[in-house]
């Protein structure tokens, strides 16, 4: 019989008696509260997913969430007063002394909290619940497969988006609406939306920029589906791009599949960085990958996987990771690839598509 997402977190946390997932108000919501119980819907702020040692999942949250909780897994318990509350955390770590919290994901005063009422010692379970959520399940793989598809649909009508004076303004908001027409349930993250010298900038905030010919236009982008991400990246050009730029999309492309080669169960993740950067540094364009190769993708777009070349991850077949090298000429533009990509056995699939080759609206 397969463990419960619950039972796999508790055989991972080897040595603590409980791992308490806990809730503050938004923004300070830990997205394994929704991998426990796979809650369709429901905020649940003030809310605890308690593991036990014995894989047990007991679920606290307000009268509010009732129904929601009621409907996703674990045993609920429904507080109306803090009183209340603080008595179901009591019962839930009863006989507990060394409980784990997911410290990147939890407030500091929610962590205080659980220790003075329950008195228990505090341990850090991030380690623990990485290695659980990290590896997807049947159900999980879908839903990204599905959140990849919406994304995958949008990049290829985004040649149809790019005409002569669009900002970078408008044509992010069109592929944000584009998404939510398709299904998709909200946005992965803000989508980049970058044209010309603007491409050089990993991480740009969509401005008022009309683009022109000979432009680069980058978008970088994900939907949500059933709370799982998609991420992918495409780089086009209005019109015949400048020759340097037509030079570095030809490396990234090669440097994409030399990492992306790399992919596959049981291998270090440091593999595929070194291997796309090697391809760069071996360019003319030495040192202008000034990024990692990827990261783990989940309910979260960067999810506990680490794909740089200082990591020491191995990657397991289940992984989502992403894979996007990238070229940045101040200036001038950049160019960046990137795919969702799952680890199996022998390789990798990738999950999002869109014709990689150079493409000229």
């Amino acid at each position: 019989m397969q463990k419960s997402r619950a039972e796999r977190l508790a055989a991972n946390a080897d040595g603590l008696d409980a791992v308490v997932i806990a809730n503050g108000g938004e923004p300070f919501l830990d997205s394994t509260f929704w991998y426990l119980t796979e809650q369709a819907s429901g905020s649940f702020e003030d809310s605890l997913a308690i593991v036990r040692a014995d894989g047990t999942l007991e679920v606290i949250t307000s009268v509010l969430e009732e129904e929601s909780a009621r409907a996703g897994k674990g045993n609920v318990h429904v507080y109306v007063t803090r009183a209340e509350r603080d008595g179901f955390i009591k019962d839930a770590l009863k006989g507990a002394k060394k409980v784990g919290f997911n410290v990147h994901g939890t407030a500091y005063s929610a962590v205080e909290h659980v220790r003075k009422t329950a008195e228990v010692e505090v341990a850090d379970a991030s380690k623990a619940v990485m290695a659980t959520v990290t590896v997807k399940d049947k159900s999980e793989i879908e839903a990204t497969k599905k959140a990849c598809e919406i994304s995958s649909q949008v990049a290829r009508e985004i040649p149809g988006l790019i005409v002569e004076g669009v900002s970078e303004k408008a044509v992010a908001a069109a592929m944000d609406n584009r998404m939510r027409e398709l299904g998709g349930t909200g946005n992965a993250f803000d989508t980049i939306s970058a044209f010309g010298a603007h491409s050089s900038q990993p991480h740009y905030m969509p401005g008022d920029y009309r683009i022109r010919r000979g432009d680069a236009a980058l978008f970088d982008f994900g939907t949500k589906y059933d709370r799982y991400c998609s991420d992918m990246t495409r780089t086009v050009f209005l019109g015949k791009p400048p020759e340097v730029l037509e030079r570095a999309y030809a490396v990234v492309l090669e440097a994409q599949e030399a990492g992306f080669l790399e992919y596959r169960d049981g291998a270090a993740a440091k593999a595929a960085d070194l291997a796309a950067r090697k391809v760069i540094d071996d360019s003319e364009f030495k040192g202008r990958f000034i990024h990692s190769f990827g990261h783990g993708i989940g309910m979260d777009v960067h999810q506990g996987i680490y794909v740089s070349s200082k990591s020491e991850h191995v990657l397991k077949e289940g992984n989502i990771v992403s894979a996007e090298p990238g070229i940045y000429l101040p200036g001038i533009g950049g160019i960046r690839i990137e795919d969702t990509c799952l680890i199996t056995k022998n390789g990798a699939e990738r999950l999002t598509s869109f014709d990689r080759s150079l493409t000229v609206v």
